[in-house]
């Protein structure tokens, strides 16, 4: 058996060969009557949107809001709370605004990359942020003319497209672009009047509509975006569906056909638990996989334990369905972050717990079963399993709340490669001998996707099963297609 590593390594934000999957970004955008904008406030109302989302973003954050008449940008790189303050926001003043916080998928984590992403053309400017992942960037950008581009992303295409689309502005550009933009885009972007909202026929990444209660409108990427602003939920952008919002309201239309292929991963790992999708509280999805994990995996132990804070519901299903007391065996340091100094190998030689520390009155002499949602390279799990013997536990069984993660994922989900995964390389009873685990246990696909209550055939599950609903081309492939070309 391999020797856990016990260096305290627990996080992409200390040990940077060993991230957790990263979503592409979060989105936000609120439109309020142009009378109503010095009170609605919605450059706040959008930084606490971000706020809500950043779980989804943590390289960069940016704000454009327009008064009417003209479009200002606020970006840089960092956390929404390091990006912006009162005088910064008491600057951004308008009754319309789109906010971003940004993971790179398509493109470098810089400056020129992050978003709002902003065009001016004869007709007005646009701004515009993005979650997803385009898989036919490279055919999108040669409809523009050669220099047009100013940053490599996927994002900045579109921008360009839906600006310099001609005399009918953007909501006739969006009519002619979206049919021919392929993979996993929610959009939301504005001109100097209108707010516009737009996802993929696929409806790979969420996209919601809210109500606030003075006659505004809110869109975001999870409902926990809208009611931090207490605005109520409406519905669903659908797959397919560009919106307008301005003074006449919301105006719907389809672009494409509804393909629904819902990422399965958001309910696993990315999304907020207090966040519903498709109507189903990812909570109460989260802990009834934990109750189905425990009736496929289950063993004689003494304490369920979750990996802070993503493997809490599952193990809460866990403790319930087994019978088996649930326990906090592991503190996680919150206040360790993107910005903490890397440990240098004298001190990572010393031990020491930078994200996780035992609990070691609740563990020593137990038998445990710690519950995670994902495994990725294996790295964390195994300084966990390592730690945990430490501190004195007799067994250490894990138990996964998602099945083996062995594709990468082009629709907006940074995974390592195949390659880097453990599972696209290694067995179950491998991967269990690699981290030094007495057991260890997947959910099944099945369960998970019924635990869902979603249609197996409407849900995207390629990271499991390697089935991609939209073919994606060799050479379409990695976050850097851009910076080939320019």
């Amino acid at each position: 058996m391999n020797v856990p590593l016990r260096d305290g390594r627990l996080s992409h934000d200390i040990d940077p060969t060993d991230r957790p999957p990263q979503d592409a970004c979060g989105v936000f955008g609120v439109w309020v009557p142009a009378d109503q904008a010095s009170r609605a406030e919605v450059s706040k109302l959008t930084y606490y949107g971000l706020y809500a989302l950043q779980h989804r973003g943590q390289e960069s954050a940016g704000i454009a809001v327009s008064d009417g008449s003209r479009i200002v940008v606020f970006k840089d790189m960092g956390l929404v709370a390091q990006v912006f303050d009162e005088s910064v926001l008491n600057t951004l003043r308008g009754h319309i605004a789109v906010g971003h916080c940004r993971y790179s998928t398509t493109g470098s984590p810089t400056w020129e990359n992050a978003q709002p992403t902003f065009r001016s053309s004869d007709a007005g400017g646009l701004a515009l942020v993005h979650n997803g992942n385009l898989i036919n960037t490279l055919d999108l950008a040669k409809r523009l003319e050669p220099g047009v581009l100013t940053a490599t992303t996927d994002t900045e295409v579109l921008t360009a497209l839906l600006a310099y689309g001609g005399e009918g502005g953007p909501l006739a550009a969006a009519r002619e672009i979206l049919p021919a933009t392929r993979g996993a885009y929610s959009l939301v972007f504005m001109d100097e009047g209108t707010l516009y909202a737009a996802r993929d026929p696929e409806g790979i990444r969420p996209l919601v509509l809210g109500a606030l209660e003075d006659s505004g409108w809110v869109v975001a990427s999870e409902t926990a975006g809208l009611d931090i602003v207490g605005a109520r939920f409406v519905r669903e952008i659908e797959p397919g569906e560009l919106v307008a919002i301005d003074g006449g309201g919301v105006r719907s239309e389809r672009f494409a056909e509804a393909r629904p292929k819902g990422c399965l991963f958001e309910y696993v790992y990315l999304a907020r638990p207090d966040t519903s999708i498709a109507g189903r509280s990812v909570q109460a999805t989260r802990v009834e996989v934990g109750r189905r994990l425990a009736r496929e995996h289950p063993v004689e132990a003494d304490l369920v334990i979750p990996t802070p804070e993503s493997g809490t519901p599952a193990a809460i299903g866990y403790a319930e369905a087994s019978g088996i007391p649930y326990g906090q065996g592991l503190v996680k340091n919150s206040y360790v972050g993107r910005t903490f100094i890397q440990p240098s190998q004298t001190i990572r030689q010393l031990g020491i717990r930078l994200k996780l520390n035992p609990l070691r009155e609740a563990i020593e002499g137990k038998r445990l079963v710690v519950v995670d949602d994902s495994i990725v390279r294996g790295n964390t799990q195994r300084a966990i399993v390592g730690m945990l013997r430490d501190a004195g536990a007799a067994e250490v069984h894990v138990r996964i709340s998602s099945p083996p993660v062995s594709w990468p994922c082009f629709y907006g989900i940074d995974f390592a490669t195949r390659a880097e995964l453990i599972a696209g390389n290694l067995s179950v009873e491998e991967i269990r001998d690699s981290i030094g685990a007495d057991s260890l246990g997947y959910i099944s696909l099945d369960e998970l996707i019924s635990a869902s209550q979603i249609p197996k055939d409407n849900l995207c599950r390629a990271c499991f099963d390697g089935v991609y609903p939209i073919p994606v081309d060799e050479d379409a492939r990695g976050k850097h297609v851009l910076e080939v070309i320019r």
